[in-house]
């Protein structure tokens, strides 16, 4: 949809996922098995169309820029539009921004040669198929000045703690914007918004030298902007701790779970060739999630396995995370547990975690 600008607003997501985080910024973070975490709101965008996609970083990108490349999965390697990858930083001795607003006030250039005339602003830590063209459709049926997506949680777990919650009447409109932890309409962190209003909207929270738009321009809501909402009733994970990491990831391994996630729209990443995997004579696989380039001589069962795993003989890995190029020797025991990429666990050794606190090992260790 050429009338939308997508702007991906990493700037304020915290990096709260432990080990998997030291070395790369949240939406970095690998998901169910050969996805990154961006690659949903991504995806979402290129579904509905949108060619001009900004976003917003500000630390820990490196792993994040080398999965991304020129945005060729999403469509967005492109002549005229497409990704643009936009730090805060100019070295501007006039800019009086803060926070979020630097990106906008720093790349206006972005906002004004793009042919789109409306935001659709978005996370990553919420997962989620939002159909975007759907909200937009919403957006100016309600005439609204701003539409934020929510959905209707029915059991809230810890991870619904940190999120923004809304008060909604029988119109849609948005009557409060808060965390009070009873109320059940998570906000999703996407909203759409007209380009020239979300300008203004900007100009003037730099002017009072606010450094959050949303807290600033939405949530508080000075200007008396008409807010509505858009009730989302899909899949959704929101993804802000090591606990909430693996418990989402490991309810993929219900097909339910695991359609509910990918069987209608495709979700894009990064193409990496590689062969299928190879399963030996001595191979024991149940219930599992294992992507292609895996060599699997041991015994696999309730786990999520990544791109290139090698698990021998005589070994043993059971309700685990095991990312990519991971090599698991033979005799050696995992359970309950999250190995980022490139560990090697010694022949013999035994990892043993809580099943609601996986143990986790950082990238590149040797056990």
């Amino acid at each position: 949809m050429s009338r939308l600008i997508g702007v991906i607003n990493l700037d304020h997501e915290l990096d709260q996922l432990k080990e998997l985080t030291y070395f790369r910024c949240g939406a970095a973070v690998p998901f169910a098995s050969r996805y990154r975490l961006i690659d949903f709101t991504l995806s979402n965008m290129m579904h509905a169309g949108v060619h001009d996609i900004a976003l917003f970083i500000r630390r820990k990108y490196r792993s994040l820029l080398d999965h991304l490349g020129e945005g060729r999965p999403w469509d967005l390697d492109r002549r005229r539009g497409g990704l643009f990858i936009l730090p805060p930083d100019w070295n501007d001795p006039t800019d009086a921004s803060l926070g979020d607003l630097q990106h906008v006030h720093n790349n206006l250039d972005f906002f004004h040669r793009s042919s789109g005339q409306t935001i659709v602003h978005a996370g990553t830590q919420h997962v989620n198929k939002v159909d975007i063209e759907d909200v937009y459709r919403y957006h100016r049926e309600k005439n609204a000045d701003v539409t934020l997506v929510y959905k209707a949680i029915d059991q809230l777990e810890s991870e619904h703690a940190p999120c923004v919650r809304l008060e909604i009447d029988e119109d849609g409109r948005v009557t409060g914007i808060h965390q009070e932890q009873d109320h059940h309409n998570i906000y999703l962190e996407i909203f759409v918004m007209d380009k020239s209003l979300y300008l203004d909207q900007v100009k003037h929270c730099i002017a009072h030298q606010d450094n959050h738009f949303f807290r600033d321009a939405i949530q508080k809501n000075p200007s008396g902007l008409r807010i509505y909402a858009y009730p989302y009733e899909g899949y959704h994970a929101v993804i802000n701790s090591i606990e909430s990491y693996y418990k989402n990831s490991m309810k993929l391994l219900d097909q339910q779970q695991y359609q509910a996630l990918f069987q209608n729209q495709p979700v894009h990443t990064k193409i990496k060739y590689e062969a299928p995997t190879r399963y030996t004579d001595t191979a024991e696989v149940d219930h599992s999630l294992i992507a292609n380039g895996c060599t699997i001589g041991g015994k696999v069962e309730n786990s999520i396995l990544f791109r290139g795993v090698r698990v021998e003989e005589g070994a043993r890995v059971s309700n685990s995370i095991i990312m990519q190029k991971c090599v698991i020797r033979k005799g050696a025991v995992v359970e309950n547990v999250i190995l980022d990429k490139d560990v090697q666990l010694s022949p013999d050794r035994t990892l043993i975690g809580d099943a609601r606190v996986p143990y986790v090992i950082a990238k590149n260790s040797v056990i």
